[in-house]
């Protein structure tokens, strides 16, 4: 065998393996297995296509002791956390501990989810309660006012004690959507409505900055 036919062969050799793996892949994947319904299930988490999840399947089954602890925690939360009754944030308590704590019951934060909660939560800025709607308004998802928790907001001010509510619905087009609907429902109320202020990050260049967040910066300016 010349140098040359040594090379090619060397060089042919990952190639086939590689062509091997995926056919091996392919076939397990194509019939109906335990194995296949787990990275259907891994598929369904956002951001997770078909290579992530049969990576994530097989990483699993190469420590049964992670495989274990994943499947126990998941039925944890499956078991334990549940929406909080008066928020309806995510908690394993409830009330939760922001609704059964001392915190500020005259102002409430009003947000998309509860990622949006816990992300203002570490601010350390804001010491009210807060009220999670479980979504936005979006007709073209088909999501509606009468889909959020939007009633069960309006219940909780006519309750009475509550002074200002803050729109934190995040700034898309739903977000905004949403923010302005709760505006002209809460209005006749006679309380303070208020949005998360936005515009130009702290630490960049405004030549950086789009157009758009831009005229929001200049709409939202304030005195000095």
């Amino acid at each position: 065998m010349t140098v040359f036919q040594e090379r090619a062969f060397c060089l042919l050799i990952p190639c086939v393996a590689s062509k091997t793996v995926l056919l091996v892949q392919k076939y397990m994947l194509t019939k109906p297995s335990s194995l296949s319904r787990l990275v259907g299930e891994l598929k369904k988490l956002p951001g997770v296509g078909e290579r992530t999840a049969l990576r994530l399947a097989f990483h699993l089954l190469k420590s049964p002791q992670n495989l274990t602890a994943l499947s126990e925690s998941l039925l944890e939360v499956k078991n334990r956390v549940r929406a909080c009754s008066t928020c309806f944030a995510m908690t394993e308590d409830d009330p939760c501990a922001i609704c059964s704590g001392g915190r500020d019951e005259s102002i409430i934060c009003v947000v998309e989810n509860s990622q949006d909660l816990m992300a203002l939560e570490r601010s350390n800025a804001y010491h009210g309660r807060y009220h999670v709607l479980e979504g936005a308004i979006s007709p073209l998802s088909g999501i509606g006012p009468s889909d959020l928790r939007i009633d069960e907001l309006i219940k909780r001010i006519k309750h009475g004690g509550v002074t200002e509510v803050v729109i934190a619905t995040n700034f898309t087009v739903e977000g905004e959507a949403t923010a302005l609907f709760l505006t002209k429902l809460l209005k006749p109320l006679n309380i303070r409505v208020s949005r998360l202020a936005h515009g130009i990050p702290l630490g960049s260049d405004i030549e950086y900055v789009d157009a758009a967040t831009v005229q929001w910066a200049l709409q939202g300016r304030n005195p000095l």
